[in-house]
């Protein structure tokens, strides 16, 4: 009786080792993969501070655009 206590409880730390060694490499692949996403995020996404220079630049361009249709409008 004591062998097959003994080989149940191995069998058992076996397959629990087993199966925290298959929940852990999903684990690090899932974290892999996320790391991925944000590096495409940072990548291909603009900051806030370039942003705004950009929308001032073209509001700039609009607003010369709008000065010169008004003193078209006015002839």
């Amino acid at each position: 009786m004591l062998e097959a206590g003994i080989t149940l409880s191995i069998a058992a730390v076996c397959g629990l080792s087993a199966l925290s060694n298959r929940l852990y490499n999903r684990i690090s692949e899932l974290d892999r993969r996320i790391d991925a996403v944000e590096l495409r995020v940072a990548e291909q996404y603009v900051s806030k501070s370039d942003l705004e220079s950009m929308i001032d630049r073209v509001e700039g361009h609009l607003i010369r655009l709008e000065n010169k249709l008004d003193k078209l409008s006015y002839r």
